[in-house]
């Protein structure tokens, strides 16, 4: 599986709100970042538990645009981010861009490029 399908995969399983479809992508020690409240998280049980509470209070569906490899090694992407509260009311409706370092087939690390 390529990176690009990897995190295609994750983005999919992520929208359709299948917690258990993302976790096995990510290695059990991934640093995830909390673009919702700051800061960043370590492991599937924390985004576990970040994932669940953040879907109780917003509903963002984060759309991939493009890929690009990084010099780094890294895997760059532009993503459509759209988040609306549980009423329906639009938050969020822009581009932003998400960096994934990989290893051993699976994502260790997301950043959020917002400049």
């Amino acid at each position: 599986m390529t990176n690009q399908d990897l995190i295609s995969r994750a983005y999919e399983a992520f929208n359709a709100r299948v917690i258990d479809g993302v976790l096995p992508l990510l290695t059990p020690t991934v640093d995830w970042p909390n673009g919702w409240e700051g800061g960043y998280l370590h492991g599937h049980d924390a985004v576990r538990d970040y994932w669940q509470r953040q879907w109780q209070s917003i509903n963002p569906v984060v759309t991939p645009i493009s890929y690009r490899e990084l010099p780094t090694g890294q895997t760059e992407v532009v993503v459509h981010q759209l988040i609306e509260d549980k009423q329906g009311a639009l938050l969020t409706d822009g581009l932003i861009k998400h960096v994934y370092t990989i290893e051993n087939g699976l994502i260790s690390r997301m950043d959020i490029v917002t400049a």
